[in-house]
């Protein structure tokens, strides 16, 4: 009998511990109408062997081409040997003609698989269904095995990557663009293949979202390099959703907080609580934006608990802040506080009016909301 429901009653995460914890071996099939959207994943023994999804059905031999590790030539040959009886999956025969190594081939597959499951992680709404039998034919060019645990160590790393992230990259939507090179610096630009690689899909036009599908590889993968690069300014983003910024404020206090938010972006996170410290000195009354950038500040420099405290009151100040309820929903959750951090973020996704810009950070917040539903579940089952 399969297991099926709606993901609002049943959240997606809660179904892969149900099939990780009871061993479960089947095909859990997910679909979201809202989206236009579905996804399959495969599972034997409550591990996670394959999945694809409808939205990014990159062929792994397309996908191998594309990272330089395999040729046309390779592709060529491994193909002709299956339609001569060859009845290996495309990568196994990939390994054994030497095109490619078992651990690059795990590699790419495992990353591949990951994204899917991500991307299904996201999902508050839609239909699953399980149906339970032993896998003797998986519809992948290769298989990994992966445990939930890992998949929970990812999601980790992940809301840690994203509240860095987020000060260049604030959302999929910015069109990353190339700064023109200073005349007196003629020296080569010392890049990795992948840097190189995203570094050639920006063209001034194409948003992340788009990057990541022309060079197929992951939103989140590409979002990493295009901050590195930012941060060593080749590239700069352009922002189609941001209002017009505000004039400042006259007054040592603003100039104090617009200094601050420099030394963010040029990642001086102790000059940064410097400057708001003098700032919140000088100031009189209690300002929740000041809270807020002491927040940001404080999370900047890896004390969480000290920038929940900050945010805490600019909410007590400002209870509609709703940068300061996402905010505190990072602090939170990098404090180990999980369920709390789930419960702000929720509260957040509730706000009745949201600036346009924090709006455009609803994919964000739901993919950081599900990864702190899992860890907090995992600790308490850990407790337990």
């Amino acid at each position: 009998m399969p297991i099926e429901g709606p993901l609002r009653e049943l959240g997606i995460h809660d179904v892969f511990q149900l099939l990780d914890l009871a061993r479960k071996s089947g095909i859990l099939r997910v679909r979201s109408e809202l989206r236009q959207n579905g996804g399959t994943v495969y599972f034997d023994g409550g591990k996670v062997v394959a999945a694809e999804i409808e939205s990014n059905p990159h062929p792994l031999g397309a996908l191998l081409l594309r990272v330089g590790k395999v040729s046309d030539s390779d592709l060529e040959r491994a193909r002709d040997m299956q339609s001569t009886g060859d009845g290996r999956r495309l990568g196994e025969v990939l390994v054994s003609i030497g095109a490619i190594s078992q651990r690059d081939l795990d590699r790419h597959v495992r990353g591949q698989v990951e994204e899917v499951i991500f991307e299904l992680m996201n999902w508050a709404e839609g239909h699953f269904s399980f149906t339970e039998a032993p896998l003797e034919d998986v519809p992948a060019q290769a298989v990994v095995r992966i445990p939930t645990e890992a998949l929970l160590m990812e999601a980790a790393r992940r809301i840690d990557e994203w509240s860095r992230i987020e000060g260049r990259i604030p959302h999929l939507d910015v069109v990353p663009r190339l700064i023109a090179p200073d005349e007196h610096d003629a020296g080569p630009m010392d890049l990795l293949p992948a840097e190189w690689e995203v570094l050639a899909a920006v063209d001034g036009e194409r948003d992340v979202r788009a990057v990541a599908d022309h060079v197929a590889r992951s939103e989140f993968e590409v979002a990493r390099t295009l901050f590195g690069l930012a941060a060593a300014g080749v590239v700069m983003v352009d922002d189609p959703r941001a209002l017009p910024e505000p004039e400042p404020e006259s007054g040592d206090v603003a100039d104090l907080l617009a200094r601050a938010e420099a030394y963010l972006i040029a990642d001086n996170a102790q000059q940064a609580l410097a400057a708001v410290q003098e700032a919140a000195a000088m100031s009189v009354g209690e300002h929740p934006s000041l809270y807020v950038m002491l927040g940001r500040v404080l999370l900047a420099a890896g004390r969480p608990a000290d920038a929940a405290a900050a945010l805490e009151q600019a909410l007590r100040l400002a209870p509609g802040d709703a940068t300061a309820r996402r905010l505190l929903g990072m602090a939170l959750a990098g404090d180990g506080r999980f369920e709390e951090a789930v419960e702000t973020w929720d509260a957040w996704s509730r706000l009745p009016l949201r600036p346009a810009d924090e709006d455009a950070k609803g994919g964000w917040v739901s993919e950081l909301r599900a990864a702190a539903r899992m860890l907090g579940r995992a600790m308490r089952n850990a407790h337990e």
